[in-house]
């Protein structure tokens, strides 16, 4: 398999013309471009040695789940690409269409819970972290993949005809096992899986312009939209397709299982202290559990996201902002010793490390390294996501 050579064009000029300029069937060109830009934000340590950069289709896939969904409210799905009539009748105007369909309505029986066009994110979030998967009914679990593993197959056509010719962009996607290396791979990327291969020029452009290409995706996925016949309502304006496409959960997923596990340890006689305001937390029940990385703008409840915080200062003046880089710096301290903390109680040791490597890829071997190490993982990548989408702090 060839990779693509390095783009000699200025930067974001590929991605402007595959997003303004570029036939387009279905929402799939914009989806895909939008979903690189966001695995380049949520993966800090991807590119940065300079290498091809391996992402597999799953992964992307993923984030369609989450884009998609809000055009899948059982009282209005919303087309998303062009139909044509066949024997058996209409085409879908997506292929996972029926798998993602299924996978709403168990999602809505499962927690008993009206639409929201933002739950797609949460249910990415959830199913595909493994002690998550655990705690929701098999069926779910298993629509879920289906509904995974037919985005990801549709996901082949735009890496294809991305650039208006084949493969002009993107390199056929093969088995991470099968592709010519040196490569940076993703950090949940196996051997077996088909990845997209995404030279390092491109690349940076997907670090650096993130907003960017969310702001010209979402307006060009507005314009798409409204484009689109809607046979069964009336069409749909721009404006209702923005509202759907920046629509952020909230911190609705209980978090009980680990304020448990904090509240052992804090009756073990453990002292957290709270990263922003540095105060002791000393009591069961008594603090907050902090998103680090707010949920409104990446649904994590990943365990070395989720700290003890003074509840006054979360609630007050942290609330949905992120630190500044001067908070960041002085948070070091206590956010390795609280995560020293968490590897000493045995399950909350294994969850730590799980979402590390799927967040982080490969951690020091030795465990007296990994709370340092940590600590500086997750700042750096607070300080990427705030400059990248330009969001406010405290």
């Amino acid at each position: 398999m060839m990779v693509p050579p390095p783009s000699t064009a200025p930067p974001g000029a590929v991605l402007s013309a595959i997003l303004r300029h570029d036939a387009k069937t279905a929402s799939y060109k914009i989806a895909l471009l939008r979903a690189l830009a966001d695995v380049a934000l949520s993966c800090p340590s991807l590119g940065e040695a300079g290498l091809p950069v391996a992402v597999p289709l799953t992964a992307i896939a993923d984030f369609w789940l989450a884009y998609y969904w809000p055009f899948a409210d059982p009282a209005r799905p919303i087309a998303q690409g062009q139909r044509s009539r066949r024997a058996s009748g209409l085409s879908a105007d997506v292929v996972f269409r029926p798998q993602l369909d299924h996978l709403v309505a168990l999602w809505q029986q499962t927690t008993s819970a009206s639409f929201v066009p933002s739950d797609g994110y949460v249910v990415m979030a959830e199913l595909r972290t493994p002690r998550k998967r655990t705690t929701y009914p098999p069926a779910l679990v298993s629509a879920f993949d289906q509904a995974r593993a037919a985005a990801a197959g549709a996901v082949l056509m735009p890496v294809r005809y991305a650039g208006g010719t084949n493969w002009s962009v993107f390199a056929r996607p093969a088995p991470l096992a099968d592709t010519p290396g040196p490569l940076d791979a993703h950090p949940a990327a196996r051997p077996s899986d088909p990845c997209v291969v995404v030279a390092p020029p491109l690349w940076q452009d997907f670090r650096r312009l993130s907003l960017w290409i969310e702001a010209l995706s979402i307006h060009e996925w507005c314009l798409y939209s409204a484009s689109l016949r809607q046979p069964a309502f009336d069409p749909v304006t721009r404006g209702q397709v923005y509202q759907l496409l920046t629509d952020r959960p909230d911190n609705r997923r209980p978090l009980t299982w680990e304020r448990n596990q904090i509240d052992i340890l804090i009756m073990e006689g453990h002292i957290f202290e709270c990263p922003w305001s540095h105060k002791r937390l000393s009591r069961p029940g008594a603090y907050d559990l902090d998103h680090i990385v707010p949920v409104s703008v990446y649904p994590m409840n990943e365990v070395w996201n989720l700290v003890p915080s003074d509840p006054r200062f979360n609630q007050h003046t942290k609330r949905h902002r992120l630190p500044s880089a001067s908070r960041l710096a002085a948070a070091l301290p206590a956010l390795s010793a609280t995560y020293a903390t968490y590897l000493t109680a045995p399950d909350l040791a294994t969850a730590l490390r799980e979402d590390v490597s799927l967040r982080f890829g490969s951690a020091p071997p030795r465990p007296a390294a990994l709370p340092p190490f940590l600590a500086e993982q997750a700042t750096a990548f607070v300080e990427r996501i705030a400059q990248g989408r330009n969001l406010p702090r405290f």
